[in-house]
């Protein structure tokens, strides 16, 4: 008897547990990358991807967001700063921070990371409300991790001379940092930190003469660097060079880096040059020293205009790596454009008050800058 007593006890105490868990149930938090603290210009940010998914029967809206260490907020985004952080994963809605039923959204996380951090666990506190019911709002945690805490590889520049605009933008739509690719059974973001390096005059134009022409543009078949020793482990040279810009294909999503080269340059990283020139120098099983040529800007592949994109990936694959940080070891700043808006309408890039070196850092958003060399 006294064994079917403590049975029953432990049956009636888990009910309202079972009941309180049932009410709650809401959304999945989950960290898939490990955030990364990386230095962006002269500041340390904190940079991830946080993966909410609806498991409720109510269309869920986010009306906060804090980022904590422990119990002390380091980043809280409010309603006002939620757009422009989070995307769903399909079609939009109108409101962003709605995610619907059996739906995921993904909060792009870049944010400044205190002096007072100690880098230890960080968590979130998620405020969110059912809009089809008058319940108000509830907030659950989740979503521990613990960034690592291992330097970041230094890079030397992968490209001589300038001016060199670093073109990104964190918060664009469809834009590198945001484009998610499942092509081999999971779901990867290669270009977690790319940059499409774009050569400018002092007045913002990309050429000279005739646009149309790719070989009239500043960067086009600029050499291309090791920026670290390393050996190359993948090479396609067979695109052949749009002979104008505006005759360009559109390639699949198989062609649409052109022609490229992967360096292998140890601890796990693979240095990616993408839309190259035919007539690559180098072969896979080559080793390369730093600064050395492994191929030349071009116009291959889906680009806009000539370009070298770059990146650093976890593995030799595209589109099925996930993009990793780094700092460039030394560039010079000479300006910096407002916004990728400014740059795409060709507008002159606003110049620095003065020209600065700066070492083990990795580009803001945007900035113009000259790296060692010719």
């Amino acid at each position: 008897m006294r064994i079917k007593l403590l049975v029953l006890t432990w049956l009636t105490l888990a009910g309202p547990v079972a009941a309180t868990a049932q009410v709650n149930q809401s959304i999945d938090v989950q960290i898939v990358e490990a955030p990364k603290i990386v230095r962006i210009g002269d500041a340390d940010q904190l940079v991830y991807e946080l993966h909410l998914t609806n498991f409720s029967s109510h269309p869920l809206e986010l009306n906060a967001l804090a980022i904590k260490a422990g119990d002390t907020p380091i980043k809280t985004y409010s309603r006002d700063e939620l757009p422009t952080a989070i995307d769903l994963v399909g079609p939009p809605e109108a409101n962003s921070r709605i995610i619907p039923i059996g739906r995921r959204a993904v909060v792009y996380i870049g944010a400044p990371v205190p002096a007072a951090y100690l880098r230890g666990s960080i968590s979130h506190s998620l405020t969110l409300s059912k809009i089809d019911t008058n319940e108000g709002d509830f907030t659950i945690s989740g979503g521990t991790a613990t960034p690592e805490a291992a330097a970041l590889p230094r890079l030397s520049p992968p490209l001589r001379g300038g001016p060199w605009v670093a073109v990104y933008d964190p918060g664009m739509e469809r834009g590198h940092r945001r484009v998610f690719y499942a092509t081999e059974g999971s779901a990867t973001l290669p270009g977690r930190f790319a940059i499409d390096y774009m050569k400018v005059d002092t007045k913002g134009k990309l050429s000279s003469g005739d646009a149309n022409i790719p070989a009239n543009h500043h960067g086009f078949g600029a050499e291309v660097l090791a920026v670290a020793d390393g050996t190359v482990v993948a090479v396609r040279d067979d695109v052949p060079d749009p002979a104008t810009v505006s005759g360009r294909p559109r390639p699949g999503i198989a062609d649409a880096s052109g022609n490229f080269v992967m360096l292998d340059i140890g601890g796990g990283r693979i240095a990616t040059y993408e839309h190259m020139k035919q007539g690559a120098p180098v072969a896979v099983g080559d080793r390369v020293k730093a600064g050395q040529v492994v191929g030349f800007l071009g116009f291959t592949g889906q680009a806009s205009a000539p370009h070298l994109h770059f990146h650093l990936a976890d593995r030799a694959s595209i589109l099925g790596a996930e993009g990793q940080p780094y700092v460039v070891t030394s560039l010079t700043r000479l300006g910096q454009y407002a916004t990728i808006e400014s740059f795409s309408r060709r507008e002159a890039w606003l110049p620095a008050d003065r020209s600065e070196t700066v070492r083990n850092s990795f580009p803001p958003p945007n900035l113009v800058v000259r790296f060692p060399g010719d």
